[in-house]
């Protein structure tokens, strides 16, 4: 890629210049509600930059709270869409940010939620497909996190569906894709193999597997990184977690699922 606004951001998203990804979703707190209080979300910050996260994700007003000094080795992601657990469709996301508020705070990449099979799922690409057009404009690098998810999907993770979603966050503009872990896992290598982006696995909350154990099984299959949120925040030890994490991505891949240590071991 020749040197460019995007290259250059893109290039920041991976610490360690290897192409893998750690990226610490932290937006939940929208979706959610609090994740942490206002200083212990500086605090949490802190400690997943010194655990070796490549990036954090969150909302434009939330980013305006992390202190600069905390990115200087971290990335900086600016999530444009949103919805709460309140509302009638928990899957309906809309935009609350674009590409030039992520611009004037400083962000390395801006993220859209879309959510194929949704009964909003038409809003939803049309947003993602604008965002792609605002950040081929800026320079801006952006990850689609694109998910099975509605009233018509029974198997969210069908490996066809699974490469069907990723396919479209390629066709639409996106430079890298967020999704689930294809089931059985043996088939996530499918995925990888049909997109012709980077493909992050989605933390894996639900999946009842030990966090160690997931993350080594996604970067055995192919993929480039991992978006791990809830699984670390609401650890015992967000710094030990991501260090680990850290290791998985960065480190050697291995091609079988290594005994968990013992931090992790219980981690769901």
């Amino acid at each position: 890629m020749p040197l460019s606004g995007k290259a250059l951001r893109l290039a920041r998203l991976s610490r360690r210049g290897d192409g893998r990804y750690l990226f610490v979703p932290l937006d939940h707190s929208v979706s959610d509600g609090p994740i942490a209080s206002g200083a212990g979300f500086r605090e949490l910050v802190r400690s997943i930059s010194e655990g070796g996260a490549d990036a954090v994700v969150v909302h434009k007003g939330r980013a305006r709270m992390i202190p600069p000094g905390l990115l200087t080795r971290t990335a900086l992601v600016v999530h444009l869409s949103a919805s709460t657990a309140h509302a009638p469709d928990v899957d309906a996301k809309v935009l609350v940010g674009d590409v030039e508020d992520a611009v004037r705070i400083g962000a390395d990449a801006v993220s859209v939620h879309v959510n194929i099979g949704s009964p909003t799922e038409a809003a939803q690409l049309a947003d993602l497909g604008a965002v792609a057009s605002a950040c081929d404009r800026w320079g801006m690098p952006l990850l689609a996190m694109i998910y099975p998810r509605g009233p018509r999907v029974e198997d969210p993770g069908q490996p066809e569906l699974v490469s069907h979603v990723t396919g479209i966050a390629a066709d639409l503009g996106a430079d890298l894709v967020k999704t689930v872990l294809a089931s059985p896992t043996s088939r996530m290598s499918e995925v990888v193999a049909n997109s012709p982006l980077p493909v992050l696995v989605a933390g894996g909350g639900g999946s009842g597997r030990p966090l160690h154990q997931f993350a080594s099984s996604a970067l055995a299959a192919g993929c480039s990184g991992l978006a791990v949120g809830r699984r670390v925040f609401a650890g015992p030890s967000p710094r030990q977690t991501v260090r680990e994490l850290a290791e998985i991505v960065h480190g050697r891949v291995l091609a079988t699922e290594p005994t968990p240590p013992s931090h992790m071991a219980g981690v769901l």
